[in-house]
């Protein structure tokens, strides 16, 4: 069982150490701010592609630009039951520039664009882990942000010039943000202390679902009354909002406790004697166990548990806005509001369900490893038996399929206090590149979802998207089994093996002076 309280040599009680108005807490808030800021250009293409293009002219029809022109009775028959007009929707009203995009992509085309993010994003997972191991988190992510944010601001250009020059900025974009988890994950490993991990990481990376929160909205309404064709605007904001985050975080952070010049002395050492081995510095050697990793059943539990959770995670993320517009049939003003609501409550749930899981660990009512296996699983299981549902759900209750999506997705927030931190429980020395390892794996989803999407949904129907739910179930379900039967929250003995020191050892050397003794003159 886990202890309720860190005992360190200098006898510090956690108790008596500032959390409020602390260094790690600024961390975490500054580490919240700038995912928030990454998915804000990670997500926005998910809804700037439903107005980028032009789907008047792709249907083959003016009056009506959310009708299909496939031979399908059933299409047909949805059209009669839901003629495009729930509360604020009308095909009168539908003649915006939201409507009336610039370009003739059809689903395929729609389909590469938003998976080529998740090529570049797989690539730098591992590296991005290595080189924050190496180099240090802070500067990794830091600059790579700065990348990214400039080739948001140049996305307009790419997507006027060729859908594959989008693509391919798309990738660079996916490479330069695919780093951030594992170097948050490293710079986490050196400041935060085993009994507030979970809400501390929890915390900072709730900060990708809130993005998710302020891109659906204001993406759909920067589309609609934004400068230009109103598409553009959206990725020039975001990438400037971006930029200057990623200046004020290389100024404010750094990768451990010791080098910060304005942390108190009573916080660091807490930190620093907290952690006991698992701090590394300059003076410290970071062996990577390869071999004993990947002979790990703990870390292939969390890799499996990544790849479920993120193949459900990357199918919504996607499809959300597509699935407003062709089953629930909403304009894009209320499919950008509607699309945020189920981060909404994500984002709260998981700091509710970290504060609750660090709790349990600290009452000693369950041990971390009975911890993370608990919460992660029934943030699979609880979800995957909601999308069931929400298969069943048309454009004839509306209302309530936004609530069951809201909730199946709200509730995946558990996972947070499951498998998403159980990489710097097992592993602290190497948290950044065990992250790379399992998220660049759960990253192949992300290009394959939105693929299997586009090919289950030619037409659009309610039941087409029925099959795309049932898939998630599926995946989330086998994820959890595995994940609970496997995990572990225990540090692994090959973890405690990999960190040598590299600092001399001071020899205490008798400086006498070197004058004669004057009793033997």
């Amino acid at each position: 069982m886990d202890s309720p309280k860190e005992n360190t040599s200098l006898n510090i009680n956690s108790d008596n150490v500032p959390f409020w108005t602390s260094y790690r807490f600024l961390l975490a808030i500054l580490g919240f701010l700038g995912f928030v800021n990454i998915y804000t250009i990670r997500v926005n293409m998910s809804v700037a592609v439903v107005c980028m293009v032009n789907h008047t002219a792709l249907l083959g029809t003016s009056a009506n630009p959310y009708n299909t022109t496939f031979n399908d009775t059933s299409t047909e028959l949805e059209d009669d039951i839901c003629p495009v007009n729930t509360d604020s929707n009308s095909a009168e009203k539908s003649k915006g520039k939201a409507d009336n995009g610039t370009f003739l992509w059809d689903k395929h085309i729609q389909g590469l664009i938003l998976g080529s993010f998740f090529w570049g994003y797989l690539m730098t997972q591992v590296f991005g882990g290595w080189l924050s191991t190496k180099f240090g988190g802070r500067r990794v992510w830091g600059y790579n942000i700065i990348i990214a944010s400039i080739a948001s601001l140049i996305t307009p250009v790419a997507a006027n010039a060729h859908y594959i020059l989008l693509i391919m900025l798309r990738i660079l974009i996916g490479m330069t943000t695919g780093v951030s988890f594992p170097a948050m994950h490293t710079v986490w490993g050196n400041w935060a202390p085993p009994m507030e991990r979970t809400k501390l990481l929890s915390f900072t990376y709730a900060g990708t679902f809130l993005g998710n929160v302020v891109t659906f909205p204001i993406s759909a309404l920067l589309c609609e009354y934004g400068f230009g064709d109103g598409w553009s605007s959206v990725f020039y904001i975001f990438g400037v909002v971006a930029l200057l985050w990623a200046l004020v975080w290389l100024f404010l952070v750094t990768d451990t406790p010791s080098q910060h010049k304005r942390i108190s002395k009573i916080e660091r050492d807490y930190i620093v004697t907290s952690l006991k081995s698992d701090v590394f510095d300059e003076h410290t050697k970071v062996k990577v166990p390869w071999l004993s990793m990947f002979t790990s059943m703990p870390v292939y539990a969390i890799i499996v548990s990544n790849i479920s959770a993120d193949w459900g995670v990357y199918t919504l993320l996607t499809g959300i806005p597509t699935y407003m517009k062709e089953v629930l049939k909403f304009d894009i003003a209320a499919n950008g509001l509607a699309s945020a609501l189920p981060y909404i409550g994500l984002w709260i749930l998981i700091n509710v369900f970290a504060v609750l899981a660090d709790f349990v660990r600290k009452k000693n009512y369950l041990n971390t490893t009975w911890t993370r296996r608990s919460f992660d699983a029934t943030g699979k299981i609880i979800p995957a038996i909601l999308l069931i549902g929400l298969g069943y759900m048309d454009c004839r209750r509306p209302y309530l399929a936004v609530g069951l999506l809201t909730l199946a997705v709200s509730l995946t927030g558990l996972q947070y206090s499951g498998f998403i931190v159980n990489h710097v429980d097992i592993a602290p020395p190497v948290a950044g590149i065990l992250f790379g390892i399992s998220n660049s794996l759960a990253a192949i989803t992300g290009f394959i979802s939105p693929l299997v999407t586009a090919a289950v949904t030619p037409n659009g129907t309610q039941e087409e998207w029925q099959v795309v739910f049932y898939i998630s179930a599926a995946v989330y379900i086998f994820g959890a089994i595995f994940y609970f039967l496997f995990a572990s929250g225990e540090i692994q003995p090959w973890s405690q093996k990999c960190v040598s020191s590299t600092e001399p050892k001071v020899v205490e050397v008798s400086l006498k002076p070197l004058m004669p003794d004057s009793s033997k003159v």
